[in-house]
Order: C-alpha cells, then structure tokens, then sequence
C-alpha cells in the first residue's frame, strides 16, 4: 500500500531536501528515515562514515545533499572522521549529530566545528524536525 503524502501536511511532494542518515544502527536509520520521510524530506542512508563518504561522492548524490545526520562511534571511518571530511569537502552542507553517548565536552567541541544540533537518542521526533529545519535554513542562508 503506497503511503498518502498531502501537499497541505508534508509540503509540496517534490520534497523539502535530500538528507544523508549515517548510523550503524539498522533500526535507528529506519526510525529517523520514516520521520524524515513524513515531513517531506527525501533520506538517503549509510551505515558507517566510509559508505557516507562513497555515497555523496557517487553519481546522482553528488553536490545534491541538504544536510548529513551522522552518529559518532561507528565502525571503519568513525562519525567524527566522517563529519570532518564533509565539513572540508562540502563546507555548505549543515552537519548534525545523532548519538547514544551524550558528551558535553563532545557537544562542545562538534558545535565549535561548525555542527548545527548534538541529538541523543533516542531523539523526539519533534525536535529531529526541528533540528533539520535549522540545518536547511543555515543552508539557506549560506547560498545567499
């Protein structure tokens, strides 16, 4: 069964923005995909910071990102490699990160980086929303 998706709730159905969800986590992907899909966005997922990193550099995806939500402690190319990279690489690209590990110092220090929001999970839905609108508008404003 196709999902309904009204102008009126969601925006116009050519989507809000393209969003990369980089997490080891099979369930929390899912969890934050659905969410984002229901505002309008269209998701794009990556199991660790290696295949983010492959997945924005290949085809379609390339240059045509809104924003990445990506978890800190992952295998391979870890959360704080991967946003360092997308920061070098993709300076206008707004950058959030989702973790299990609330750190203040971490906070902090991704904050000063240049991250728009530090989320722990699990993250109300609500306010995944809410950091994701900030994200698009920082992007907004950038391209001005």
């Amino acid at each position: 069964m196709t999902e309904y998706r009204s102008d009126l709730f969601f925006g116009a159905c050519t989507g809000n923005g393209r969003i990369l969800v980089v997490d080891d986590e099979p369930a929390i992907r899912t969890v934050v995909r659905r969410m984002l899909e229901k505002a309008g966005y269209e998701v794009l997922e990556a199991d660790n910071g290696e295949t983010a990193i492959d997945a924005i550099n290949t085809g379609e995806n390339r240059l045509m990102l809104d924003a990445v939500i990506c978890d800190i402690r992952m295998p391979r190319i870890n959360g704080l490699d991967a946003l360092a990279y997308f920061r070098h690489a993709y300076p206008h690209v707004p950058l959030l990160v989702l973790t299990g590990y609330p750190d203040t110092e971490m906070a902090i220090s991704c904050m000063r980086e240049g991250v728009v929001d530090y989320l722990v999970k699990p993250v109300d839905g609500e306010r995944l929303k809410a950091a994701v609108g900030k994200a698009m508008e920082q992007r907004e404003l950038a391209w001005r």
